[in-house]
């Protein structure tokens, strides 16, 4: 690692007026695309919620049906991209721009560091404004990837948008009891920062030295839109038929593997492990985990079920993880998916301590 380092610091050189242009398209989308998306719509949410101290809304899976059928799929599929449309959109035009108009060695000097812990931190550091879920980040991610930035700070990004999303921590706050809160931060904190650095040092030398999908080609202010739209139909046209497809499929099954109400009465400590492999499955759109959690403990769950799903419904789920796997390395894609898992059972623990 010491020498890619080198030899990136030694490749080093002074930006150009088309790179300027393009990390400029870059931060209009990002505070064009996430003023629309995200932070507007989450202020008038969080101060609604201030006033009520109540979520509005149902829980995503209630869309799905009490039994397994192709119209509760279909229902539930209609739902999650309402909720998530606009965020995936936005996701999409910012991969686009990384890929196709930042300056590769720049976006590389800014997010590769010395260290892995470094590394994950810069990742984790970042996601922290985009406040997307798990699978409209995910294009953002791969994206970062392909342009050359290491296993550690690209999951990072990837997971610290759902697991830290500031927004979400504030929506916690105020429906929540505060260990709910506390315990999605220090969770949250330990795979986005802690797992993301652990799972690029194992697989330094491995995954680490994939280059990016293409060379770098010299870009110049005329090749610009055709170098972005480009980029942005390949992105379109594999990510969002697959997705679509995995959340119509997710759909299909969630109303068998979201019976999550009495698990506990029935399996005792097994439930906390089962609640966490079935919330790194499922997808969600940001903050639903919410109205689930409340459902749940109105419904005479403890604080082992839903502190598992606490973390990981939001941190991954399949879509999410066949949408990065390529890019990402399935290695690194599986061990995170363990890693979640591993923290839903923590999280468990330590909301049942705290409470």
């Amino acid at each position: 690692m010491t020498q890619d380092l080198q030899a990136e610091t030694s490749t080093r050189r002074r930006l150009t007026a088309v790179d300027w242009t393009g990390l400029g398209v870059l931060v209009l989308l990002l505070a064009i695309g996430l003023s629309w998306s995200k932070w507007l719509p989450y202020w008038d949410k969080a101060w609604t919620m201030s006033q009520t101290s109540l979520w509005s809304g149902d829980p995503l899976f209630a869309a799905a049906g009490d039994t397994m059928s192709l119209a509760g799929a279909w229902n539930f599929t209609l739902v999650y991209f309402d909720a998530v449309w606009k965020a995936l959109l936005v996701a999409l035009l910012v991969a686009a721009a990384i890929d196709a108009l930042v300056p590769r060695d720049w976006l590389v000097r800014v997010m590769n560091r010395r260290t892995h812990a470094g590394q994950s931190l810069v990742g984790a550091s970042l996601s922290l404004p985009s406040m997307m879920c798990t699978c409209c980040t995910a294009p953002v991610a791969a994206g970062l990837r392909g342009s050359g930035v290491r296993i550690s700070a690209a999951l990072a990004y990837w997971v610290g948008n759902p697991l830290l999303n500031p927004a979400v921590l504030i929506f916690l706050a105020l429906v929540l009891p505060w260990q709910y809160a506390v315990t999605r931060i220090v969770v949250g904190l330990l795979i986005a920062v802690g797992a993301s650095a652990l799972i690029g040092r194992w697989l330094a030398g491995r995954t680490e030295t994939v280059q990016p999908e293409a060379p770098a080609q010299e870009v110049t202010f005329a090749s610009m839109p055709r170098r972005f739209l480009r980029s942005l139909t390949r992105f379109a046209v594999v990510l969002v038929p697959e997705h679509l497809i995995l959340v119509f499929v997710i759909g299909l099954v969630s109303p068998w593997l979201t019976g999550l109400y009495g698990l506990e009465a029935q399996l005792g400590a097994v439930a906390v492990i089962v609640a966490a492999i079935a919330g790194t499955l499922l997808v969600i759109p940001t903050g639903g985990e919410i109205p689930i959690i409340i459902a749940l403990l109105a419904a005479g769950a403890g604080a082992g079920t839903t502190g598992a799903l606490l973390v990981a419904l939001p941190a991954l789920s399949i879509p999410s993880m066949v949408m990065v796997g390529k890019a990402l390395g399935w290695r690194a894609t599986t061990a995170m998916a363990a890693a979640v898992a591993l923290g839903g059972v923590l999280a468990a623990g330590m909301l049942l301590l705290l409470s």
